[in-house]
């Protein structure tokens, strides 16, 4: 399986005390960045969770959002009766001190600091939902980054193909370019001497077939792509081997071009710059 470095999940759960939220969002990178942001009650979990994300991913820069937010008075709350009572108590007593002072109201009651108890969750089971919450993210989280990837793959199999016409298009141009050579040459000897010499014909074909001779170039373009397609197929962390196989081809199409004395190899040769810089690009989000 090829993976991207670029991709996103969330994952949601609604506790007792209030609703967890865990976001995860990476972009490529050379090595593995993650940053946490999280309330200053959860930073106890911060290790596990660099843990759990760091054996599932090699490369990128993750982003992991954590928001937790408690329930409100109003939401699951329940009534402290006894401190209902004691407010009752001291209403009476001031009552009875102060005849003219107001009595309190329910909504006066209810306002009061403490009477109105929400349920909060302790630390280890913020903990535990936490972990269990991450987990769920990193599935989808994995599933996104394998879509994305093989969507990578699709398109780098496409360039490879190109590529691999474009290197079959050039071979039948090399031998055509040495004819042609040799006809201008041969013309140019018998106008310039009386009766062209035929060892120095040769020679001069000879010494312009090594310097256009392109076969090298073409063996070894032939062999990267084999290569690229083994590598893509086996699947895994590929990033990097790519990478260095797209300097190769490179280097490649750049020689093929400087050899060239035909038009149609020269048009082929930047076509496959082309399409090895596409490739290239892509590959920077391969884990």
């Amino acid at each position: 399986m090829i993976l991207s470095m670029t991709g996103y999940a969330v994952a949601s759960a609604e506790l007792p005390s209030g609703s967890l939220t865990l976001e995860l969002r990476a972009v490529n990178h050379r090595y593995l960045d993650i940053q946490l942001r999280m309330p200053d009650e959860l930073r106890s979990v911060e290790s596990a969770l660099r843990e759990a994300i760091t054996t599932q991913l090699q490369r990128g820069k993750v982003d992991c959002r954590i928001n937790y937010a408690a329930r409100s008075a109003q939401s699951g709350a329940t009534l402290n009766r006894e401190l209902v009572q004691q407010l009752a108590l001291w209403n009476r007593d001031v009552q009875q001190a102060l005849p003219d002072a107001r009595s309190l109201s329910v909504a006066d009651v209810l306002r009061w600091n403490g009477v109105l108890e929400t349920p909060s969750a302790s630390a280890d089971e913020l903990r535990s939902s936490l972990l269990t919450l991450l987990q769920e993210a990193l599935q989808e989280f994995s599933a996104s980054r394998a879509r994305e990837g093989e969507k990578l793959k699709d398109f780098l199999l496409q360039r490879v193909e190109k590529i691999e016409t474009l290197r079959g298009s050039v071979m039948p141009h090399v031998p055509a370019a040495i004819a042609a050579y040799e006809q201008k040459l041969v013309a140019r000897l018998r106008d310039a001497m009386q009766g062209a010499d035929d060892d120095r014909v040769r020679q001069e074909i000879t010494l312009f077939a090594s310097k256009i001779d392109v076969d090298e170039e073409l063996s070894r373009l032939s062999s990267h792509l084999v290569e690229m397609r083994r590598i893509l197929t086996q699947g895994g962390a590929v990033g990097k081997r790519l990478d260095f196989l797209m300097q190769e081809l490179n280097r490649e199409a750049n020689t093929l071009g400087s050899k060239s004395v035909d038009a149609e190899v020269s048009r082929s040769a930047m076509e496959m710059k082309i399409l090895i810089e596409q490739m290239r690009e892509q590959i920077q989000n391969l884990e």
